[in-house]
């Protein structure tokens, strides 16, 4: 212990309370985002606890508390003087429903997700293997309002039109496959902006393709279907001129086996639209990401470990480009563009076509 650089010991130390109290923060973030309170806070002036539990119909002492909680990470501002609190505009624009994309706190509904299995991913690091996908409760709850709203805020207007020509066409009708849809929010908006165009949802899951299945009942689409189906072997016999996939490539058990069947799946000079985690495949070129320590969080918590449940490779969500590349190239796709949408500091767009 004589050894040790105090200054350094200091500073470090300074930074796991920072992080300590972060975690906790995202944990309140989560439950203000579940029960409404940043919602109702927007609406509202400053106000007392009693005010705010009436108005979000809660019970007030835990309302007190949380509002403890967040005044001290300095999400919300209290006015000790009057014992009120409010929410600033500037702060709403990134914890409310309306913020739409920029609503961290729905993503920090994650934290409480993954804490949930953190005994079983610790008995893993032990024996091996991986923990499957129904054991992640809520899980798919929280992707599906959080893909619906960058779906519904840039697919159509930014996403689709970094596929050279592909919005055109499907004004005038293809043929359109959604692998691993999940809920089928993405494949239920495209379908609605382009109604001559014909799509279909493809997942493992029934329960995803249930929900698909009511939203475009209720949305009243006639040209969106959607099939319970292992993404990784798909009928050869079917054909599609443009195939997307959203932030699904690195959690297939066995990536290589589903990229192949995306390019067998098209037709000739038809694009694959493959939305995935923007990263390096060497860890020294990520240590400066804006969200490097939550991705590689993720993956470990979640993405890595469903795949190794299945007996898969384990690609993890920060596999990078250069791997994309690699894999996109062996399955056969020669015409490969990475392209970015900006402000979007997560993802990379790649734009693959079949020869």
């Amino acid at each position: 212990m004589a050894d040790l650089d105090y200054a350094k010991l200091e500073g470090f130390g300074s930074r796991m309370l920072d992080m300590l109290n972060g975690a906790a923060a995202a944990l309140m973030l989560s439950v203000g985002h579940r029960v409404g309170l940043f919602d109702t806070m927007a609406r509202m002036p400053a106000s007392t606890p009693s005010e705010l539990a009436e108005a979000a119909g809660l019970e007030e002492r835990y309302v007190r508390e949380w509002l403890g909680a967040v005044s001290c990470a300095g999400i919300v501002e209290y006015d000790s003087t009057r014992d009120l609190f409010s929410l600033p505009p500037e702060h709403a624009a990134m914890t409310t429903r309306v913020a739409g994309t920029r609503n961290m706190a729905a993503t920090a509904q994650l934290i409480a997700v993954f804490g949930a299995v953190e005994d079983q991913i610790v008995g893993k690091f032990r024996e091996g293997g991986g923990v499957p996908y129904p054991e992640y409760g809520g899980f798919s709850r929280v992707m599906a309002e959080l893909s619906a709203a960058t779906f519904d805020a840039s697919l159509v207007g930014a996403t689709l039109p970094l596929v050279p020509g592909i919005v055109d066409e499907l004004r005038r009708g293809i043929d359109v496959a959604d692998i691993a849809t999940g809920s089928g929010h993405a494949v239920n908006v495209m379908a609605k902006a382009f109604p001559a165009s014909r799509f279909v949802g493809l997942d493992l899951s029934e329960e995803g393709i249930g929900q698909a299945r009511r939203e475009a009942a209720e949305m009243g689409l006639l040209n969106a279907t959607f099939e319970v189906c292992d993404v990784s072997a798909l009928d050869a016999s079917r054909r599609f001129d443009f195939v997307t996939t959203f932030d699904a490539v690195h959690d297939q058990a066995q990536p290589g086996l589903v990229v192949k069947a995306v390019f067998d799946a098209l037709r000739p000079g038809g694009y694959w639209l493959c939305v995935d985690v923007g990263a390096s495949s060497h860890l020294g070129e990520n240590l400066g990401h804006p969200m490097g320590t939550f991705l590689y969080s993720v993956s470990c918590m979640h993405c890595m470990s469903v795949s190794l449940a299945y007996d898969g490779v384990g690609l993890g969500a920060m596999w990078g480009v250069q791997q994309a590349r690699e894999l996109f190239a062996s399955a056969g796709f020669d015409e490969v563009h990475v392209r970015a949408i900006p402000g979007d500091t997560v993802n990379n767009y790649y734009v693959c076509r079949r020869a």
